[in-house]
């Protein structure tokens, strides 16, 4: 009996040497930083330019790897599954981080289980946006045209669950109207379809839509935040045009397999925060209507808490379903 006792915590003791040697060693290689949605979207966007900053920090490269569908799902999956050796890391989003528990039945992963928080990466509002052709250039003319058309107005979203479908779904039911969701692999391609006039509204992050409201392609009706966005400080609010109390704030925040060594993830929270406060980052993120608003460890698992909690019941009273 002592001996399978002496056994068992010499086989913990090589565990936790290795483990820390390791973490010691960190990083020796490229670290892959996966995404759930198409290039093109905010997601992607925000990736994209905290990776190079990244990489240059850490002294490893940091490669963006594009894992779509199923609103995020897939690839918040993926690194779940993923060794928890701090070189597979998740800039998730609301839809696979705190939605997907109340609208899939069979969910493979808990995300609040599975998954350490490491910090926030930026928050921001999307924004209603629509072709031209629909005729409509405010958004009381939005709610017009789809309560005379019930059931056959539709928008696009990055994906099933994430903050375009629901800031979408929200809207409907505070305006007590019936548009139909369209899911895409990501916000890019939604915007696209757009553009091309293949669908005739999106609720869009600022990254992917942004660039033709300024260039004139399409029109922003409102945006979903609180307050107006300081990148688009023009567009009226949801809120402010009629919907007094309408919020639906967009996010994206770096999480890694629930196992990964303590002193791994310090690591990549001391070089994301500190590449989140730099000057150049965060004039690169506002110029594409994203806010950095790195946090501890701490503060963000709360605030997955409390997202957990409100987009359940908005959920549930909205009646949005994965169909």
């Amino acid at each position: 009996m002592l001996r399978s006792i002496a056994t068992g915590i010499c086989r913990l003791c090589l565990c936790l040497a290795a483990a820390s040697a390791i973490a010691q060693d960190y990083p020796s290689r490229t670290i892959n930083m996966v995404i759930g949605f198409a290039p093109g979207g905010g997601t992607d966007t925000a990736a994209r330019i905290i990776a190079k900053k990244l990489g240059e920090e850490m002294g490893q490269s940091v490669v963006v790897e594009n894992k779509p569908g199923a609103g995020g799902n897939i690839a918040t999956d993926y690194v779940v599954k993923s060794a928890p050796d701090g070189y597979t890391i998740l800039l998730g989003s609301v839809g696979s981080l705190t939605v997907a528990p109340h609208i899939v039945a069979k969910l493979p992963y808990d995300p609040r289980r599975d998954l350490a928080p490491i910090t926030m990466a930026v928050v921001f509002a999307n924004v209603l946006v629509v072709h031209p052709s629909l005729n409509v250039k405010t958004l009381a003319e939005f709610v017009a045209l789809a309560k005379a058309k019930p059931g056959t107005v539709t928008y696009g979203s990055s994906g099933i669950g994430g903050a375009g479908h629901l800031a979408g779904a929200l809207f409907s039911s505070v305006a007590g109207i019936d548009i139909v969701h369209v899911p895409y692999k990501g916000g890019g391609p939604a915007v696209k379809d757009l553009i091309g006039g293949q669908i005739p509204a999106v609720f869009a992050t600022p990254a992917s839509s942004g660039a033709f409201v300024k260039a004139g392609r399409i029109i922003a009706l409102a945006t979903t935040g609180a307050k107006r966005s300081a990148y688009m400080p023009e567009v009226p609010t949801v809120a402010e045009s009629g919907y007094p109390g309408y919020e639906a704030t967009n996010w994206y925040a770096y999480m890694a397999p629930a196992k990964t060594p303590r002193e791994i993830l310090v690591r990549l929270h001391r070089d994301l925060v500190k590449v989140l406060g730099a000057q150049d980052i965060r004039d690169q993120l506002n110029g594409h209507g994203l806010e950095p608003m790195p946090g501890t460890s701490e503060e963000l698992a709360a605030y997955i808490e409390r997202e957990y909690a409100t987009w359940g019941k908005v959920v549930k009273d909205a009646n949005i379903t994965v169909n």
